[in-house]
């Protein structure tokens, strides 16, 4: 018989080979008898050694970081964890680290994952993107008989609305009902609102949030915003007035939502019943409600919104976004000056704000103080970014600087690693077409790496406008109609290209292309703010004004003046083959001339008249307003769809170059 020697007697009996366990006496020395403990304090000692695991990984700032930790994991025998290792897996997702690489081959290793596990590998394949893996995992799941959690549809919907595949969501849908449970789950019915909405079927979301037998602010909120980026405010208006309780996502989604429909009054309107509700506001609110301001273009709201924003503890001065706004604001509203003392008096500036103030400078024809602000944010060490450069290009545009256009555009990919979008490309063919280089324009948008849109082939559909050239502007044109086919804009100014050549049987092929499609002409509109602050409305050809017999009169004595210093109407800019008798009636009735004449008798002479226009002003118009400023001595300032026009002795600050 073989005995063991006192030497063996402090090995653990787990660590002795099987071939001699036999000859292990039947009393085991008290010197190796494993400490007896109960199992509710194994228990809470693995329980705290999950959570030390868990505060662990969630303290990890790099993949080094985790896999120490994960070898802890292994070490301590929570290879099969699904607790620890659904933590593990959300980790190396926040860490964008790729599924494959790591998370699949960590979950393959566990015998009998959860519902949990599974979810946070099908969410991680979600947000990297890999829609079809995550779907398998889902498969794989069910035929292994788990069932899914909330999270795990949450996930799927958010999946299938980032590569906008409704087919699949309807798909998740119906595995919601069949598999039970979840009829009256609003995490899961919210998730599946917002996929409707995000994919555009509305409908379909709208029916979800019916049936739901109880809702909460996320379900009203995500379907009013759905409406809001639909355009129908109409119906976001309805769900808003019904909902029990509004908070300040509500109200800021129905700020935002008629400032992004070009319905500015009724943002203001909202945004002074949120205040007399009393509910907060924050950034996001407050630059939708500036940004309203801006499309109103009055001095009286931008005032009023600037004393706003100071009294909530928005100051541009210390809140950059809030500053940046402002600066876009005065800018749209006339007065550049003012911008630029919101810009000088931020103690912060960034990008953003930088891009406001040239952009600003740019709409009002101030490229070298435009370009001299880029040189300045570049030596200070702040990057510009896309936004920037469209501001500095459109600067160059407006004011013929071909050359320095071609090096800012030449530099962006060059000098700061920034690749021209069809935005930047859109800028060059409109810098290009109004210096009148029509054929280099052409040979761009033609040429170009990228897909023209419609902001391409419409500068250089402009240019063939102001340059008479027909041929080129049919090509543009034919573009346009496949890429916009219900603009009217286009129609319109390929319309006016061939009435400016005589070629009327061309105007009229346009006029029917029109007709079939059922398109209507926006009636050009201008509105300014009277002494009063009452926002003054001028349709051309209008004369339902009540002030209209005294706005008649001014016209009809300006005329009269500017026919002695040898003003001529300009009959080109009316594309009807009516007769000049005619043309004439119909150019002195435009809109912009409708509010000069309210802006003369109601303005005081040491203000400027400040006028605000949807549609590009016409040749007519522009030396109109020109020749008025040098009779009158007046200041007269024009914002149409393109950029502003500073009228003042007779000249104007586009240089007659817009």
């Amino acid at each position: 018989m073989v005995h063991l020697s006192h030497k063996f007697s402090t090995i653990p009996i787990n660590f002795i080979p099987k071939q001699f366990s036999k000859h292990l006496p039947q009393q085991i020395p008290s010197q190796i008898t494993p400490p007896f403990i109960p199992f509710s304090q194994r228990q809470n000692q693995r329980s705290l050694l999950e959570s030390q695991l868990i505060s662990a990984l969630n303290c990890c700032t790099s993949l080094t970081q985790i896999q120490q930790i994960h070898a802890r994991i292994l070490r301590k025998g929570f290879e099969q964890c699904c607790y620890v290792l659904t933590k593990l897996i959300r980790i190396l997702t926040k860490m964008e680290i790729p599924m494959d690489s790591y998370a699949k081959l960590v979950f393959n290793q566990v015998e009998n994952p959860n519902p949990f596990l599974c979810t946070a590998l099908i969410r991680g394949y979600c947000l990297q993107g890999h829609v079809k893996e995550s779907v398998f995992v889902y498969s794989e799941m069910r035929k292994k008989n788990v069932l899914p959690i909330s999270f795990t549809f949450s996930a799927l919907f958010k999946a299938c609305g980032v590569v906008n595949d409704v087919d699949l969501g309807r798909q998740i849908h119906g595995q919601t009902i069949l598999i039970g449970g979840f009829g009256f789950d609003l995490f899961v019915k919210n998730s599946l609102i917002e996929m409707y909405v995000k994919l555009g079927f509305l409908g379909c979301g709208r029916k979800v949030f019916d049936e739901l037998p109880g809702r909460d602010l996320i379900s009203w909120t995500e379907l009013i915003v759905g409406y809001v980026k639909a355009g129908d405010m109409e119906s976001a208006g309805e769900l808003f007035s019904e909902l029990p309780k509004k908070d300040m996502v509500a109200w800021t989604a129905m700020v935002t939502g008629y400032a992004q429909n070009a319905k500015p009054r009724e943002a203001l309107e909202f945004f002074e019943r949120m205040l007399n509700e009393g509910v907060e506001t924050d950034e996001v609110t407050l630059v939708g409600v500036i940004s309203a301001c801006a499309q109103l273009g009055a001095a009286k709201y931008a005032n009023w919104i600037r004393d706003t924003v100071e009294n909530l503890g928005f100051s541009p001065t210390r809140c950059v976004v809030v500053g940046s706004a402002l600066i876009h604001m005065y800018s749209k509203c006339g007065s550049v000056e003012d911008a630029y003392k919101a810009f000088k008096v931020m103690e912060e500036k960034n990008v953003f704000s930088y891009s406001s103030m040239i952009a600003g400078f740019a709409m009002h024809g101030y490229a070298y103080a435009a370009l001299e602000l880029f040189h300045e944010m570049v030596k200070i060490g702040i990057k510009p970014n896309k936004v920037t450069f469209i501001g500095v290009l459109t600067a160059c545009s407006h004011s013929r600087m071909v050359e320095q256009g071609r090096q800012i555009f030449e530099s962006m990919e060059e000098k700061f690693g920034i690749s021209p979008g069809v935005d930047h490309y859109s800028c060059m063919v409109d810098l290009l077409g109004r210096a009148g280089c029509l054929e280099e324009a052409l040979n761009l948008a033609e040429t170009m790496p990228l897909e023209p849109n419609g902001g391409v082939w419409g500068a250089l559909l402009g240019a063939c406008r102001t340059y008479s050239n027909p041929d080129i502007a049919q090509i543009a044109a034919n573009h346009l109609f496949e890429l916009e086919p219900n603009a009217i804009g286009n129609y319109i100014l390929l319309s006016n290209i061939y009435a400016s050549a005589g070629q009327w049987n061309d105007v009229l092929m346009v006029r029917k292309m029109m007709r079939e499609r059922g398109l209507r002409k926006n009636p050009g509109c201008s509105w300014l703010e009277s002494k009063k602050g009452v926002i003054q409305e001028f349709f051309s050809g209008d004369m339902s004004h009540p002030r209209y017999g005294e706005m008649k009169q001014v016209l009809e004595d300006l005329l009269n003046r500017l026919k002695a210093i040898g003003y001529q109407p300009n009959m080109n800019s009316i594309a009807y083959d009516v007769s000049d008798e005619e043309k004439r009636r119909i150019l002195i009735t435009h809109s912009e001339k409708l509010a000069l004449a309210f802006g003369l008798l109601d303005i005081n002479a040491d203000f400027p008249i400040r006028i605000m226009k949807n549609i590009r002003m016409c040749e007519d118009c522009h030396s109109f307003l020109c020749a008025v400023s040098q009779i009158t001595r007046r200041v007269i300032i024009v914002r149409d769809n393109l950029r502003f026009h500073h009228f003042h002795d007779g000249k104007c600050s586009c240089g007659n170059f817009w």
